[in-house]
């Protein structure tokens, strides 16, 4: 083998295809954004809830007493909770 086949062969080498390579990766990484937000359905999500009020009237204290209230998605979008959902408590009204 010659020099100039030896040098030939460095260079082809030394010439990875990197552009090609980041290339896919952002593919790669666009294509995974897309899909994971493909569930979203586009629509805008409505919460509704079957009861406004709940009243026991006059409850002693340290009684305890239970009740179930049913939350739907009445919007045509999906319905997700950024912090996680609670039930405030209000004396008297």
């Amino acid at each position: 083998m010659s020099k100039k086949d030896k040098k030939y062969q460095k260079q082809k080498k030394k010439n990875f295809p990197w552009l090609f390579l980041a290339l896919g990766g952002v593919f790669v990484a666009l294509a995974v954004f897309l899909f994971a937000r493909q569930g979203d359905g586009g629509g805008t999500p409505s919460i509704a809830v079957d009861q406004q009020l709940i009243d026991y009237g006059d409850v002693k204290f340290n009684v305890e007493k239970t009740f179930a209230i049913k939350v739907t998605n009445t919007g045509n979008g999906t319905l997700r909770f950024k912090e996680e959902p609670y039930i405030e408590v209000v004396e008297g009204c």
